[in-house]
């Protein structure tokens, strides 16, 4: 019998598959058993009622997608009457991902949503900080800490903090998240792109850029995955352009401890649930009787030298 449960700082998971916010929703219950999932986690709420960014939101790049949603959210207060009620029927835990524009609005948005039926919460520390012009806030060591301490003072609730990948600053900031008290670590959001309509010479999306996801993501949120698992002592739940089970064992073997899957749901629906089978059958055809066997089991002779002189390259 092979184990494929993970630990995520003192929350057990019965897998490490589960979505990335954005993806996944309630309707997905019409199609999959939503309890063959790791975890569950929800999209982006924020405290108040928000609207979205204009239209066109979405377009397909080479395989991948750009996305420029905005966030929309109907506010804490419906989420916490309408959609956690939906997840105590389910025994996966509940992660909600929450959003602020101030380290003030993020503090009382945790403080809200600390509710029964949450398990934990999900900080999405890569949306613009508008007290630094419109920086995210895990941009910098230095906002990134001191966020997720505010945060940490709000919530007696495991918190994970979401990175992003448009920073040069990668384990420094996952250290400052750290020490600010992040529980764990998701790398990372999307990276900031653009594409442009050549007969229209318009911008394809309504907001001029978005963040691309999917394939295309994949070997740098992988290369960030690793970098934040060598710098830091927390778990680290990796995200980014994972469509298959090989996917997966990538980011397992370079030092995730769980994923998240979101592209790949928008393309087939049931991906999580193959991909868990398939991960399954990969440990048993390995004679790994853990799927925990493989976490950080990367070989990289010499890494130390190596990743040093990366971090130090211009």
């Amino acid at each position: 019998m092979v184990d494929l449960s993970v630990d995520i700082a003192g929350l057990a998971l019965k897998n490490p598959i589960m979505p990335a916010s954005g993806t996944f929703s309630e309707e997905l219950a019409d199609v999959i058993d939503l309890d063959l999932l790791g975890a569950h986690v929800t999209k982006t709420i924020t405290r108040g009622k928000r609207g979205g960014n204009p239209t066109p939101r979405v377009c397909e790049i080479s395989g991948s997608m750009l996305n420029s949603i905005g966030i929309p959210s109907k506010g804490v207060a419906h989420f916490i009457e309408h959609v956690v009620p939906f997840y105590r029927r389910y025994r996966a835990p509940l992660i909600v991902s929450i959003s602020g524009n101030t380290a003030d609005e993020f503090a009382a948005l945790c403080a809200d949503i600390t509710v029964d039926g949450v398990d934990a919460i999900e900080i999405n520390i890569s949306c613009p900080n508008i007290e630094e012009d419109g920086k995210a806030f895990a941009i910098r060591p230095s906002s990134t800490f001191d966020v997720v301490r505010r945060l940490r003072k709000a919530t007696h609730l495991p918190l994970w903090a979401k990175l992003t990948p448009n920073t040069g600053e990668t384990p420094d900031v996952a250290r400052a998240a750290q020490d600010g008290g992040a529980d764990a670590l998701v790398v990372a959001n999307t990276i900031l792109s653009m594409a442009i309509d050549i007969r229209t010479r318009r911008p394809r999306l309504g907001n001029l850029m978005g963040g691309l996801s999917g394939p295309s993501l994949k070997p740098i949120a992988l290369r960030m995955a690793y970098q934040c698992a060598r710098a830091t002592s927390i778990p680290v739940i990796g995200c980014g352009g994972i469509s298959t089970m090989e996917d997966v064992v990538e980011y397992l073997i370079a030092g995730a401890n769980a994923v998240q899957v979101g592209t790949a749901s928008f393309i087939n629906p049931t991906a999580m649930v193959t991909i868990i089978e398939d991960l399954r059958s990969y440990l048993q055809a390995e004679g790994l009787s853990s799927v925990r066997d493989l976490i950080g089991s990367v070989i990289d002779d010499e890494q130390d030298d190596r990743v040093i002189f990366m971090q130090a390259a211009p």
